[in-house]
Formats: C-alpha cells, structure tokens, sequence
C-alpha cells in the first residue's frame, strides 16, 4: 500500500510565467492555504471537499504560507514587498502586514511566545541581506533582524527545545535561535551535503529531516547534533513534509517531477510517486493523510491519500 491518488484540484490560471511555493494546512477549518506566487495570492482549498474556494489577492511575491492552530493565525511572507502578512481564517480582511528583511521566504512560529521568525533570502549582489526576522505577532512589530552567514532556506519551530531552526543553502547549515532569546544564533550544526533546503522535524524521535539540493535526505538528531543517515533522492528537492502518525516523510522533487516517500521507521524509500515537471511544492493534510503536489504546467492540485 502507499499513495493514492484521488483526483485533482482545478486553480486559477497562472497570469504570467511562474507557479506556486508553499502550503499550509489549518485543523479548524480544513482548509489549505497554498502561495500562487506569480498571482500575488494564496489559493484556499476545502481539503473535505477537494476544492477551491477563493484566493486571497494582492500578497505580492507570496512564497510562503504557515498556520497556527495553537493561535487560529495564518502568516504569509510577501517576497515582491518584504512583508510578512497575519490574519485570522475567519477575519482575511483583517490581514495585518509587517516589513521584515530582503525577500522573506521561509516562516517558523513559537506560539507559546506569539513569535514569528521570516528567514529572507536576500540578495546575492548584496551578502548582507541574508538575515532573518523576528516579528512580535501580537504587536505586530519587527523585534529583531540577525545576519546569516548564507541565504536562507525553510526554517521550523521546534516546542520541545524551545528554538528556531534555519537551513542555510551555502554553507550548508542548520542554523539555531534560541526561542528566549531571538537576537542572535545560538549554534550552527553542519550539513554534509551542499545545499541544505527543505526541512521538518520528528519530534518523538528527536530528528530533524534535511532535504539537499545534493539530493540526499539526511537524517540529523537534534540532541547529539550528529547524522543518523543519508538517503537518496530522485532529484533536487524542496519541500518536505513527515506524517508522524504513519512515520511517512514525503518530499517534492521538481525534476523530474515526483514525490519520494520514505518510511522513517526504517529509514528507506518506499515509493516515487510521479507528479508533474516543475511540481517542487506539496501541501499536507494530517487529518486525512492526504497530500497534495502542486502542478504549475496545468494548474492545478494532485490529491493523493496515503494508505500506509
């Protein structure tokens, strides 16, 4: 048994060339917000129904959606103006926007101290502009901005050791921000494989899931800040998702198109699902088990379940 795919989710068309970036599921409503970045919008998805409801406009260069259950907040950052958004599901017009750093991208969330970290990838042209933000939600007010040694990646919330974690692509690195204390990185734990991207975290086993452009997966333990293991990949990759309730790790591979399904219990690659050329983004609904891979060439959603 493993991925099955049920059907798909039409979405707007693209108005230009381009796609989508990251997704983020919301237990409340079921809904699943997605970034159709070159729309300047987030597409919402009924994950009950497997259909589109509506798009929130005007989030220019969205690249990154995250959602709070603990808070009923969702955050977008805005990589066309160097915001980051904030809103209540039930309250989008409410939508509060807050300048961070150059390009933010990746989003982490300590809702415990209502703080939202922006890792911003900057420009290449200007080094210095490889930082990453730390936003009061609750003030909505920018509290801190700390350099980066690299641009940055996907970053994570980890509650069980109260820190932030920042891939940086060159050198590649996690990078750790001490929750108490957000100014400044707190250590740095090296990757031995170029390129550290997508990110998630088991936090029963106490391991990080590293996703490299070197097209491996290493498996890092947070406690030791030792490698557990590398596996390959099909490709480059970029998201990546872990299913705690059937130790599933599923990540995206935009070429040549496929999601890799590993089963972390033994740390093996179980199945490669194919999705579409250039579907490098995925969404995850743990209540259902469900996945689904974005597809930029015939916009629309792939909608898989997994058996386990």
């Amino acid at each position: 048994m493993g991925l099955r795919q049920l059907g798909f989710v039409p979405l707007p068309p693209h108005i230009g060339p381009g796609g989508f970036d990251h997704a983020a599921y919301h237990r409340g409503t079921g809904y699943l917000y997605v970034a159709h970045t070159i729309n300047d919008a987030v597409d919402v998805i009924d994950c009950a129904q497997d259909r589109y409801l509506h798009s929130l406009p005007g989030l220019t260069g969205v690249a990154g959606v995250l959602v709070s259950d603990e808070r009923n907040l969702v955050f977008t950052s805005n990589r066309g103006e160097n915001t980051v958004g904030i809103f209540a599901p039930e309250d989008e017009s409410g939508l509060a926007r807050v300048g961070v750093g150059l390009r933010p991208n990746g989003l982490a969330y300590d809702p415990a101290r209502n703080l939202l970290l922006a890792a911003n990838v900057g420009d290449p042209a200007l080094p210095s502009s490889y930082t990453v933000s730390v936003v009061d939600a609750a003030q909505q007010t920018l509290i801190a901005d700390i350099p980066m040694p690299g641009r940055t990646r996907w970053a994570l919330y980890d509650p069980g050791a109260e820190a932030f974690y920042v891939n940086i692509m060159e050198p590649a690195l996690i990078l750790v921000i001490a929750a108490a204390d957000p100014t400044r990185a707190a250590a740095t734990i090296p990757i031995p494989v170029v390129g550290a991207h997508g990110l998630d975290l088991d936090d029963r086993r106490g391991r990080l899931y590293c996703a490299c452009d070197g097209k491996e997966l290493v498996v890092h333990d947070q406690h030791t800040h030792t490698i557990v293991e590398k596996l390959a990949l099909s490709g480059v990759p970029d998201v990546v998702f872990f299913n705690a309730a059937l130790d599933h790790l599923y990540v995206a591979v935009g070429d040549p198109g496929v999601i890799d399904v590993f089963d972390m219990a033994v740390m093996q690659c179980i199945e490669t699902m194919p999705t579409e050329k250039g579907a490098h983004t995925i969404g995850f609904d743990p209540t259902r088990n469900k996945i689904y891979a974005f597809l930029p060439q015939s916009c629309r959603a792939a909608v898989y379940d997994d058996h386990g």
